[in-house]
């Protein structure tokens, strides 16, 4: 039997997609891309937006319509969160949601079995003080650094967001499953593993522990020389985070802290938990004891009731910050979420204008964090070979490098200096190749 798999959405996606994929070839299912005949499809969902909803229908018509006689599944979070809309979808035999993934394959086992059984619907709803499910994949294939789902859940209902209700309440890795999965990665070769949850600050609330504990974890398992962390609530992480993180050697200095907006009223509207003061602040204590660190972020734009003046602010605080890279996208109404149901609604012409300014200002700040790169050494931890010749990879700081490594190999790290900056990427050599001036 054949089995593929289709992952829309966030890295925690992904991690739960191999773990399933681990489940069904412990099964004797033969995994196969997406575009290969098979007797399964599963479709892991992402229902951050609307648009997310309909390219889950989309992906399932076209399954549908490759291989009528298959089995399809929709699971994740959009049959989670629209339980009702999920489950009128044609196209899916089984329909489930994102709780007891485990469950899945019984279910494929028992359509493969009865061909002619009915659909199967089955969204188990979350519930305060559920368990974090112990699910586990053994490789990420086409990655040099592994996922490392550590929390699950959120319990901040911003205003546009819907994930909450598709995610349900925190649950965290307990740090004894954490090491047993970190000796495991270690032993297949991995030198960098991601520690990603759905909100990823608020790990340990249901454990008495907090995200350091898991983050020391990490940087103390044995052959795993860099530890990432995914995205960053801000206002979770307090001084006496930061300055323990700053102790851990492994952990790579590059913090992905979720902006939003650089507005206060924006931000009120929003319901985020934060204003860009306490941002400022925490961005700068990073920078203190991380010296060269990256700081990324999400910014949206358009929210409703987002004036020019709003739109302005947020900009001009974008620019004080200076970050290293920023995702730029445009508010996109959620029903179900407060702000869908908020007047003032910007037109989609001008959220446009705005996004298109708010990556052009971003793309600045991009040179130049990379050109600030130049002269530097770090290691590489390279990924793949380019048509060119070069590697790609990425140093630490989770700074984009092309260099010239011809007897190198992928998931290597290797010391380079950085020797140019384009508007991408910067360019090096292995340290032992450069000139002794340019070190």
């Amino acid at each position: 039997m054949r089995a593929a798999f289709c992952t829309l959405g966030c890295k925690v996606n992904q991690y739960e997609t191999a773990a399933l994929e681990r489940l069904f070839a412990a099964q004797g299912f033969a995994i196969v891309p997406a575009e290969e005949q098979a007797d399964v499809y599963v479709v892991n969902s992402c229902t951050v937006t609307a648009q997310g909803d309909r390219k889950s229908r989309r992906l399932l018509r076209r399954l549908r319509r490759k291989a009528p006689g298959a089995v399809v599944a929709l699971c994740g979070c959009y049959p989670q969160a629209s339980p009702q809309e999920a489950a009128a979808i044609p196209e899916a035999d089984i329909i489930t949601g994102s709780r007891d993934r485990a469950g899945l394959l019984s279910m494929v086992l028992a359509h493969l079995e009865d061909r002619d059984r009915p659909r199967s619907v089955r969204i188990l709803p979350h519930e305060k003080g559920e368990p974090f499910e112990p699910l586990r994949p053994d490789t990420f294939c086409g990655h040099t650094r592994a996922f490392v789902k550590i929390q699950d859940g959120c319990e901040r209902f911003c205003a546009y967001c819907i994930i909450p209700r598709a995610r349900g309440p925190v649950r965290s890795k307990p740090l004894e499953e954490l090491r047993r999965e970190l000796d495991a990665l270690a032993a297949s070769g991995y030198k960098e593993v991601v520690l990603v949850g759905i909100n990823l600050p608020s790990y340990g609330q249901d454990l008495g522990l907090r995200l350091l504990d898991a983050v020391r974890c990490a940087c103390e398992a044995p052959g795993i020389p860099r530890v990432r962390l995914g995205s960053l609530e801000p206002e979770l992480l307090t001084g006496a985070d930061i300055a323990g993180m700053a102790r851990l050697p492994g952990l790579c200095p590059q913090f992905h802290l979720s902006l939003q907006s650089g507005c206060d009223e924006t931000l009120r509207r929003m319901r985020r938990h934060y204003d860009t003061a306490e941002y400022r602040r925490i961005a700068g204590d990073l920078r203190a004891v991380f010296p060269g660190c990256a700081i990324t972020t999400d910014i949206m734009v358009g929210f409703p009731g987002e004036t020019p003046e709003e739109f302005r602010a947020s900009l001009a605080f974008a620019r004080e910050i200076a970050f290293a890279k920023v995702h730029v996208f445009a508010y996109s109404r959620r029903p179900g979420t407060p702000a869908d149901r908020l007047p003032g609604q910007v037109p989609e012409e001008e959220k446009a204008c705005r996004s298109q300014e708010m990556t052009a200002a971003a793309a600045l700040d991009r040179r130049a964090f990379l050109a600030g790169q130049v002269g530097t050494t770090a290691r590489v931890l390279l990924e793949n070979r380019g048509a060119a010749g070069f590697w790609e990879g990425y140093t630490p700081n989770y700074t984009p490098v092309r260099v010239t490594a011809p007897l190198c190999r992928p998931g290597e790290l290797v010391q380079v200096l950085l020797t140019g900056a384009g508007a991408g990427w910067c360019t090096a050599v292995p340290a032992e190749h450069a000139d002794p001036v340019q070190r």
